[in-house]
């Protein structure tokens, strides 16, 4: 079990290359503007009752291979698949997919984590964004609108 603390944004990523984690702690440095205190976790450190926990939920995820969760992010995926249906209610959340579209499942990753989250009953906060290798100007519009909107939950 991770301690949140005074958390109130938990930041997910799942990579092979180091992108979705660089993503994800310059997401927690932005959140800090909006008055958020982020933590940021690599996906084979946390659980999903740890995810249950919390009211405020981004995840970054690569896809690797062909359309495949990256190796850290695979066991949490599956723990999530099997959890209760309801697991996730009271969790706020939103994606940001990382892909290449020259592959066939091109963010196929985060589109899964996207499925599962509403599945187990979360409630989506913005609409997964889906960035090619050429990210960083859409992944940071997509970070700033997310952060606002996570702010407003109460």
């Amino acid at each position: 079990m991770v301690t949140m603390d005074d958390t109130d944004l938990l930041l997910i990523f799942g990579t092979e290359t180091g992108n979705a984690e660089e993503l994800a702690d310059e997401a927690a440095h932005s959140a800090k503007s909006f008055d958020l205190n982020p933590k940021v976790m690599d996906m084979e450190d946390i659980s999903p009752e740890d995810i249950s926990e919390t009211k405020r939920l981004i995840v970054i995820c690569s896809t690797w291979g062909e359309g495949e969760q990256p190796v850290n992010a695979q066991d949490l995926y599956d723990a999530v698949s099997e959890s209760e249906e309801g697991s996730m209610e009271g969790v706020n959340f939103a994606v940001l997919a990382l892909g290449d579209t020259a592959f066939e499942f091109f963010c196929e990753s985060g589109k899964e984590w996207d499925s599962i989250l509403e599945e187990k009953g979360g409630k989506r906060t913005n609409e997964r964004l889906d960035c090619d290798v050429d990210y960083d100007d859409h992944a940071e519009e997509w970070i700033e609108a997310t952060l606002a909107l996570m702010k407003e939950i109460a």
